[in-house]
């Protein structure tokens, strides 16, 4: 069975799969979802942090909800959460706006602040565009390999790491990604970094101490979702627009998904669009890889859920119930689970 929580514009939407087809529920109904992940270790939990209404932890596989670090994190605005795949006890971290990072060991009981953050030099340029007198913590990247290691983007203005479970840190690099939006390391490829970025497409091969921006074929350079196949780290899907209003409103909505692989043609990208809606009016799609099957991919924009089984090449969507409401809605983050 696949499991998918969705973060909708005001809501968490859950899909099961059966025999009969898929299941939705919603669930944190009020609140503005920006972030969902499950928990490696424990399949039945998950976590979600809102816009104004703090982060929530499931412990029934995201059919309830309660809020969780009230006390402890100072803002209500969660942008982020990620759970460790690699340590006993999974560490959670959480970022929020005002840029500020905490750490869990403890599954969301306790929690401590990474303030050493906030004393990188690069932090006096931060700056969200929509909101430019403050920033946040829009992704936090575990490390596949290495327990500790980890790498923050801040939207906008850096993309920073710790390889000392955020006591200490890295600051940006000159020639690094500036607006990250989504990053991802690979089990399969040690010291290899993935970033979308409202400034294109980057990837780092030695922990993002140099980093390559692979173009040819890319005609459109505000990437927002990535994802990259579990069994093949050359094979990666991103989706891209024109511009941030281009990707993100939804009067002006046109965007795109592109696929490359480094053994095709080249390692060039090529626009994808067998069973994808128009690009026209659709809001810049989430992405996520099922860690579990290889080649299998998903994809959610204001049209629906969409799902390859072939490395991305070609995509269906799901058979599953998507109200009015959800065609002008913009979804913010996936989170796949397989049972």
């Amino acid at each position: 069975m696949t499991i998918l929580i969705a973060a909708m514009q005001d809501l968490v939407l859950l899909l099961e799969s059966s025999k009969t087809g898929w299941k939705t529920r919603e669930s944190l109904k009020g609140t503005h979802p920006q972030s969902v992940t499950f928990d490696p270790r424990n399949p039945n939990r998950a976590y979600c942090g809102t816009f104004g209404d703090g982060l929530w932890k499931s412990d029934d596989g995201g059919q309830t909800w309660d809020r969780i670090g009230k006390d402890a994190i100072s803002s209500n605005d969660v942008m982020s959460v990620s759970v460790s795949r690699l340590e006993q006890g999974n560490k959670v971290y959480v970022g929020t706006e005002p840029t500020a990072l905490y750490r869990s060991d403890d599954e969301g009981h306790s929690w401590q602040r990474m303030s050493t953050l906030n004393n990188l030099e690069s932090s006096k340029s931060w700056s969200f565009p929509p909101r430019p007198w403050t920033s946040h913590v829009r992704w936090i990247e575990l490390d596949a390999n290495i327990p500790d290691y980890l790498f923050v983007a801040i939207e906008a203005g850096a993309l920073v790491q710790s390889r000392d479970g955020g006591r200490t840190w890295i600051d940006r690099v000159e020639q690094g990604p500036y607006d990250t939006h989504t990053l991802t390391t690979h089990q399969k490829a040690p010291k290899s970094l993935y970033s979308s970025a409202g400034d294109g497409y980057f990837e780092s091969f030695d922990y993002g101490e140099s980093w390559k921006r692979p173009t040819a074929g890319l005609k459109h350079h505000y990437i927002y979702g990535l994802a990259v196949d579990p069994a093949d780290p050359h094979t990666i899907v991103v989706s891209a627009s024109e511009s941030a209003w281009r990707a993100h409103s939804i009067e002006g909505a046109n965007s795109l998904v592109y696929r490359r692989s480094v053994g095709d043609d080249g390692g060039e990208w090529k626009a994808i669009s067998n069973g994808l809606p128009e690009s026209r009016g659709t809001i810049i799609a989430i992405l996520a890889a099922n860690p579990i099957n290889r080649g299998e991919f998903y994809a959610i924009n204001n049209r629906g859920v969409f799902c390859s089984t072939d490395t991305g090449l070609t995509w269906r969507e799901l058979d599953v119930s998507w109200s009015k409401e959800y065609l002008s809605q913009h979804p913010w983050a996936l989170a796949i689970r397989e049972d």
